[in-house]
């Protein structure tokens, strides 16, 4: 309990400070530092509030107590009050747990067709769809980077950046941070004429886009900077300037593209953006790969080439490798309603915390 209190109370001072900060014109001069105080502002009051509302019923018990002794009447309001302050004790010691630092950031998200070919490409544009159309329901803002398109309109390489519409200190990352892994299809594709049911798959990176990238350094030398002629449909523009930017980091291999802007310079410029952000992932989950040697990883460090999920058509059934989960409910899943799994693995992701701590 003294530890819980000095924390509160460290983050009082914190929220104090912000508010001073924010209240000063000169801070939003500068859109990124006033963004990114903003941003934890918005964190920290989840927290205020309950804590606001946890004195008020202390001292609002202690009273009741006091003058339950003179007027029983008020006994009914002591019981009350005293498992109000329970529930607020209890939320405010789950805003406290531990969390992770970058819950409240943004991310990247590349989507790519697997084995099972244009099956696969038209499995990876539904699961694109999926998570736009879940996005757009629950605050968040999608915007298509680069994308790569098959014969028949499905896709190839996909990269969208998923940002909220507004400051929280539950940001994209943490809603969106478990869908990183081989997404496993089973249906008779529409290329197959004997009506079989085929296994095919699709396979999602996701990793977050802080305001700030910290401690990355990027060396020209390690780069292949290529341009190209956009793709995709309609536009002024499309397909006649090469304004499609791809790099290529030569030390690892990854590969990032822009293509959303009209200008060279700005694609490239955000292509950095995201080559910055995978290359800060990369270098945190070895650390904490490093840390959790020894010990059971926890569901965001699993190994992205395993197997985390199917999508089984026949029996509109969905099926959570990770944590058991399965519900016949894949047509309004694949409709953006994925609240219940997202759900679901949170909970498994904060056990799995609390239990490490």
């Amino acid at each position: 309990m003294a530890k819980q209190v000095s924390v509160v109370d460290d983050i009082l001072a914190e929220y104090q400070g912000l508010e001073m900060q924010l209240s000063d014109p000169e801070l939003h001069n500068d859109v990124a530092r006033a963004r990114k105080v903003g941003k934890r502002y918005s964190e920290l009051q989840p927290i205020i509030k309950v804590h606001t509302e946890l004195t008020q019923v202390r001292a609002d018990l202690a009273d009741a107590r006091e003058m339950a002794h003179e007027d029983h009447d008020f006994v009914s309001e002591v019981e009350r009050l005293a498992a109000r302050e329970v529930e607020l004790e209890e939320q405010l010691a789950d805003l406290l747990a531990p969390r992770d630092p970058h819950d409240g950031d943004d991310i990247v998200m590349e989507i790519k067709s697997g084995a099972g070919g244009e099956e696969a490409a038209l499995f990876a544009a539904e699961i694109a769809r999926m998570y736009q159309r879940f996005a757009e329901k629950n605050g968040f803002t999608c915007e298509v980077l680069g994308v790569s398109e098959s014969d028949l309109g499905g896709v190839k390489d996909l990269t969208m950046s998923i940002r909220s519409k507004q400051p929280s200190r539950d940001g994209a990352w943490s809603v969106f941070k478990f869908e990183g892994g081989v997404h496993r299809v089973q249906r008779v594709p529409v290329t197959e004429s004997q009506g079989r049911i085929q296994t095919s798959a699709a396979g999602v990176l996701v990793y977050p886009e802080p305001d700030e990238v910290e401690a990355v350094e990027i060396d020209d030398k390690d780069l292949r900077i290529d341009v190209y002629r956009s793709s995709g449909k309609g536009g002024q523009g499309v397909n006649t300037t090469d304004s499609a930017v791809r790099i290529t980091h030569l030390p690892t291999g990854i590969v990032v593209t822009c293509q959303k802007e009209r200008s060279q310079i700005q694609n490239k410029a955000r292509a950095m953006q995201v080559l910055a952000a995978r290359l800060q992932q990369l270098a945190e989950e070895a650390a904490d790969a490093e840390a959790a040697e020894g010990r059971a990883a926890q569901i965001r460090t699993l190994d992205r080439s395993e197997r985390i999920r199917t999508y089984n058509w026949p029996e509109n059934r969905i099926s959570d490798h990770r944590i058991g989960y399965k519900a016949n409910n894949l047509d309004t899943v694949l409709n953006g309603e994925l609240g219940d799994l997202f759900a679901a693995l949170q909970a498994a992701d904060r056990a799995a915390r609390l239990e490490a701590e």
